[in-house]
């Protein structure tokens, strides 16, 4: 690598994407977003406005942003920052595989357990590095991305992410290199079982978090999960106020006592909602399956059933077809009580 830091590149620049791009490039680091045309459009004619809960906004004018929207700009690439959708990663990485420099340093900044393995078995030469967002962005308009609570970036410890590091630092990006990846990554599949019921309930997410009938179904989630997990051998990490055990505890408390145990939880800004809510919203596919589907499959693989998470699979992609409602908290915890019982 030429520098230090370097040249990067985001390959998916939608909500995650533009939010670490555009806050390393306002920083003026050399960054170059690639993302879909109509999305890359919006940014060459508005620019990008960084919003969130902790800073005053930040706008990018579009002269002071390098966009594309073909992966042959990753070309010269000291840094790769994967974000798009899951289901887009093996398709990215072939054609990414033809314009990547030998040594160059891809990163997967996605939802999801098995990003980091499929682009490595595309990208052979290139060095590749398992990250984490565990905090919530969206686009609440076009052009604008807003982080609506505050969090740490993680990134896989390793000599070759040390640029990265300091390049997010730099950027006022809070960030920490993991040694413990894999388990970071299964504890934030277990926070993300909650974006189906944050998206089947149409609410914010501090709204939907205060309710404890949407609780009670997060909490059937994780139990499944974590059963499923004990049998494969899996130790998710901390990442919460809690131990990832004792959560589903924590979230069939009363509305009182869990605002004052999960305090910390509840700091989300008071319009923020999940990605998966934001992609049924433009019609667009969801993460579900490597989600709950995600618990589906472990389960099978360990002779469990995970019926909950089973169902909720089922209703999102019901909800993708546009022909599903939103769900009160009585109306989907009865659902899912129900799939139990199946």
């Amino acid at each position: 690598m030429s520098e230090p830091r370097g040249k990067f590149v985001v390959l998916g620049a939608g909500s995650i994407g533009c939010h670490i791009g555009g806050s390393l490039a306002a920083a003026g680091a050399d960054v170059t977003l690639i993302g879909r045309p109509a999305a890359m459009d919006v940014l060459r004619q508005k620019g990008l406005t960084l919003s969130s809960s902790g800073r005053p906004p930040r706008h990018l004018p579009s002269d002071g942003l390098v966009v594309a929207t073909t992966p042959d700009a990753a070309a010269g690439a000291d840094y790769v920052l994967v974000t798009v959708k899951t289901a887009a990663t093996e398709a990215a990485a072939r054609e990414l595989a033809g314009h990547l420099e030998p040594g160059a340093v891809v990163v997967s900044f996605q939802n999801g357990l098995h990003n980091p393995a499929t682009l490595r078995a595309a990208l052979p030469e290139a060095r590749v590095l398992a990250g984490m967002v565990p905090y919530n962005v969206v686009q609440s308009e076009p052009g604008t991305v807003h982080q609506g609570m505050p969090g740490t970036l993680m990134v896989e410890d390793a000599p070759e992410a040390a640029g990265l590091m300091t390049a997010c630092r730099e950027a006022g990006l809070a960030v920490e290199a993991r040694g413990d990846i894999t388990g970071v990554q299964h504890a934030k599949l277990l926070m993300n079982l909650n974006n189906a019921v944050n998206a089947l309930s149409g609410l914010p997410l501090r709204t939907q978090l205060g309710q404890r009938p949407y609780r009670l179904c997060l909490a059937m989630c994780h139990t499944e999960a974590l059963a499923t997990y004990r049998a494969a051998g899996i130790r998710p990490v901390r990442l919460g106020p809690s131990p990832a055990r004792l959560t589903p505890y924590v979230l069939r408390l009363p509305d009182a006592l869990f605002r004052t145990v999960a305090a910390s939880t509840l700091r989300i800004d008071a319009h923020a909602r999940s990605s998966m809510w934001e992609d049924l919203q433009r019609g667009r596919p969801t993460e579900i399956d490597t989600l709950q589907g995600e618990i589906v499959a472990l389960a099978a693989r360990h002779g469990l059933r995970a019926p909950v998470n089973g169902r909720l699979v089922t209703l999102v992609k019901e909800a993708e077809t546009g022909a599903a409602k939103s769900w009160t908290g009585p109306a989907l915890l009865a659902e899912l009580r129900t799939a139990a019982r199946v």
